[in-house]
């Protein structure tokens, strides 16, 4: 079971770069078309799957960079589908 283990901790990290290459394909593709701003909570997703991925591979042992990475993939997959409500964008700047 160890080399099934070994495979997966050397793999992992490549899996990791090719879905964020995904992620920012695809969200680089609808964006060449119209100059709008940010509508969803991908930034503050990248943001609290960084923290919560540090905390997660530092607590599965010493996998700190492993858990920031996949920490920030995974919160920037999940903030990603959450619009923001038109009415919300920009407030936090005006107060």
């Amino acid at each position: 079971m160890e080399p099934v283990f070994d495979f997966f901790r050397a793999a992992l990290p490549w899996i990791a770069v090719g879905l964020a290459l995904a992620v920012l394909c695809a969200r680089g593709a609808g964006k060449a078309k119209k100059k709008e701003p940010a509508s969803d909570y991908g930034t503050e997703g990248m943001c609290l799957g960084m923290c919560l991925g540090t905390a997660i591979g530092t607590a599965f042992g010493n996998h700190t960079g492993l858990g920031i990475s996949l920490g920030m993939l995974i919160g920037l997959a999940i903030g990603t589908c959450i619009k923001k409500e038109p009415g919300k964008e920009g407030k936090d700047e005006k107060e």
